[in-house]
């Protein structure tokens, strides 16, 4: 029987479950149809990929958008763009917005401005207050939601929640796994002193390692005093890794391409504030403790902690300097260029971006190349080089910390729900997306 598909992915090289393989995959409805030999099937459109690799589509469970609010260095359809240039269909996107997303009013209206206009799929979280804690059951249910998300360290004014009686409250409700920077607020307190005028390479000193440890072990100890689950957010120390290998039945971890890439003092002293994050990118031990964390299974995902500002902002004189950087473009091409060199293999790497996503999250249909699943994809050309530039970054902000930076291994497809979005560098499609869909908060 000749089969008939709306589009046939022909003789890529398929990433998923059963491993690597030359296959074709056809898609129907916005759905993986069939996957395998379909040399007597039909499509409207069939599209070659041999030597390239089909691998699920990347999900990046942590960006900052910026809108509303903060819209003149990002907003949900510039964002969203940079996201499918760099080869990402779906993201979920942070709380600390102007207005925050604390209210429920507020997260409709990022749904509402987010659907059909950005151009990959997305999920956003709920920022956990003191003010809002008998609300976060009902708010951390709503559909398109990624759950809570909770800042026990100053990164962001309004949504921190430092004492332990206060979080207590927020565990004692929610329900679903809640995200969290993890930085102590009192000890980041004590040492501002430390800061330099003038300096970034004082950032890690005033935001040090026992700050990010202090905060990590208090948040376990509270998630299991309350029986729930915890995400910690960008993992930044060596010492957080060692710690959380003993705990991973209540907490999983996510680690950064810029604290697996970079190192100080060498970025500060070549990249100045532009290379200022919280927490903080640190020396070589505590890069190298991560990748530890990468090889023995300890990272649950990546996520790049996309958090633009524009380079006027940066460029103010540290610490009147904002933190932060852009990220979700980029965060394919280094890590390819990390599995070129052999730090990581290319499972691993789909499994931090995309398996290991849909796992810790309950995404629904998305994350695996299978029957019936989303037909989202970020086609791969392994041994392209290409260097990475201001340029090429789609986000508003419009620069990278990696600019001139040589890489091997490229996002050359971004196809979402079966359209191809991103083909070549262009974006090809019109903006089409849609709230991830989560097991906790399916709709009957």
């Amino acid at each position: 029987m000749n089969q008939r598909f709306d589009t046939i992915l022909k003789s890529g090289t398929v990433v998923n479950q059963d491993g690597e393989g030359v296959r074709d995959i056809g898609i129907a409805g916005g759905r993986i149809a069939e996957i395998g030999g379909l040399a007597n099937a039909s499509a409207a459109e069939i599209i070659d990929c041999k030597g390239l690799h089909i691998l699920p589509g990347v999900i990046d469970t942590q960006v900052h958008f910026r809108e509303p609010g903060l819209t003149h260095k990002e907003d949900l359809e510039t964002g969203s763009r940079s996201a499918v240039m760099g080869g990402v269909t779906a993201v979920f996107e942070m709380p600390n917005t102007d207005p925050l997303t604390v209210t429920g009013q507020a997260f409709s209206d990022k749904v509402k401005r987010g659907r059909h206009r950005m151009h990959c799929d997305f999920a956003f979280f709920i920022g956990g207050t003191r003010e809002n804690v008998a609300d976060l059951q009902e708010l951390e249910s709503a559909p398109g939601c990624a759950g809570v998300k909770v800042f026990i360290g100053s990164s962001t004014g309004a949504l921190l929640v430092e004492d332990d009686e206060s979080l207590r409250r927020i565990f004692a409700v929610i329900r679903r796994r809640a995200a969290f920077h993890a930085e102590d607020e009192y000890r980041l307190n004590d040492r501002k002193a430390l800061r330099v005028e003038g300096d970034a390479r004082s950032h890690p000193l005033w935001r040090d390692e026992t700050a990010a440890l202090m905060a990590t072990e208090r948040l376990v100890r509270l998630a299991r005093e309350s029986g729930k689950r915890i995400h910690v957010l960008h993992i930044s120390t060596r010492q957080e890794i060692e710690f959380l290998r003993d705990h991973k039945d209540v907490a999983s971890c996510e680690a950064t391409p810029h604290h697996l890439t970079l190192v100080a003092p060498e970025c500060y002293l070549r990249l100045g504030t532009r290379a200022q994050m919280n927490p903080p990118v640190r020396s070589a031990e505590h890069r190298d403790g991560i990748w530890r964390g990468i090889e023995q299974g300890i990272i649950d995902v990546l996520g790049s902690d996309h958090a633009p500002h524009t380079l006027e902002e940066k460029a103010k004189s540290y610490p009147a300097s904002p933190s932060g950087m852009t990220g979700v473009q980029t965060l394919v091409p280094l890590m390819l260029d990390h599995v070129n060199a052999g730090r990581l293999s290319l499972q691993r790497f789909v499994d931090l971006t995309s398996a290991g996503p849909a796992r810790l999250y309950n995404i629904a249909c998305k994350g695996r190349i299978a029957a019936g699943y989303d037909a989202d994809f970020t086609v791969v050309d392994l041994k392209r080089s290409e260097t990475i530039t201001n340029q090429w970054i789609a986000s508003r902000a419009g620069w990278t910390p990696y600019d001139g930076m040589r890489v091997t291994g490229w996002p050359v497809g971004t196809f979402l729900r079966g359209a191809r979005v991103m083909w070549q560098g262009e974006v090809v499609t019109a903006s089409s997306g849609e709230p991830v869909r989560f097991l906790e908060t399916l709709q009957p």
